[in-house]
């Protein structure tokens, strides 16, 4: 039994080959919109975050022989917990990390954590589009909200806990935007001129990520933008393609790992 840690629509089409290729698995999603994509490919699932100890458990009643960890290339935590349990029960480890995008340098400035593009956009001032999402919300809200020259527009998923956390932190609801991506070129365009942006943040979650279409809008717009690159982790068996995975996978079933 293969434990998919998923959660992203490339995560989603991996979870969907591996079952066609006959492996057997169980995926790990946060919310019910993403378990509902998968049980409607007949993928089984549970819903809810785990923590070491509970996917240590849930992998030894579940029989694991293998953890695949298809999570966004942000969620830090979930990389850290899947490889030290996979590491526990002595069992490989199999990360799917989607390319990066190639962004043009221009206008870009990079950073390494959520705390430097914090810092940075309060030097800048202006009109700033947040699109983290809301795990790091309060990192900006801290720094960005007591200032009178900065607005902040939040960019986000359309979720109730989302809208109740913004209102929790101080966010006015004309400054959300609540919608689910991917976002054309197009679309970020018009949110750009409509709220007059001059910064925009962003994390490097590559191409599938739709990151190429923000920084694009931004590039012709004259915007400047901040770039949070990705966590600097070790992945040891990391792959790129999902061919890559199917054939790592059956090579470990070919060998009775499996």
């Amino acid at each position: 039994m293969i434990l998919f840690l998923a959660g992203t629509s490339d995560a989603r089409e991996l979870a969907i080959l591996l079952k066609k290729e006959g492996f057997p698995l169980i995926a790990t999603v946060v919310t019910e919109s993403a378990a509902n994509r998968l049980t409607d490919e007949g993928i089984n699932i549970r819903v809810g975050r785990l923590n070491e100890e509970k996917m240590f458990e849930f992998s030894k009643k579940n029989g694991v022989t293998a953890i695949v960890d298809a999570s966004h290339p942000f969620a830090e935590e979930a990389h850290k917990t899947a490889k030290s349990v996979a590491e526990q029960l002595k069992i490989p480890y199999i990360r799917y990390e989607r390319e990066q995008s190639k962004l043009e340098q221009d206008s870009i400035i990079y950073v390494s954590t959520y705390e430097e593009a914090a810092e940075l956009a309060a030097k800048k001032k202006g009109v700033v589009m947040l699109t983290t999402g809301s795990k790091t919300l309060e990192i900006f809200a801290k720094k960005l909200l007591p200032l009178n020259d900065v607005r902040v527009i939040c960019r986000m998923l359309p979720r109730i806990d989302n809208m109740q956390k913004c209102e929790q932190l101080g966010f006015p609801q004309k400054n959300i935007v609540a919608m689910q991506g991917p976002f054309t070129k197009e679309l970020n365009t018009a949110l750009f001129k409509h709220f007059g942006v001059t910064l925009m943040i962003t994390k490097e979650s590559g191409k599938v990520g739709a990151v190429d279409e923000k920084v694009e809008a931004a590039k012709e717009l004259g915007i400047e933008t901040i770039v949070i690159t990705r966590p600097n982790i070790q992945f040891g068996n990391e792959f790129h393609k999902m061919e890559e995975v199917v054939e790592f996978l059956k090579i470990q079933r070919n060998e009775g790992v499996l």
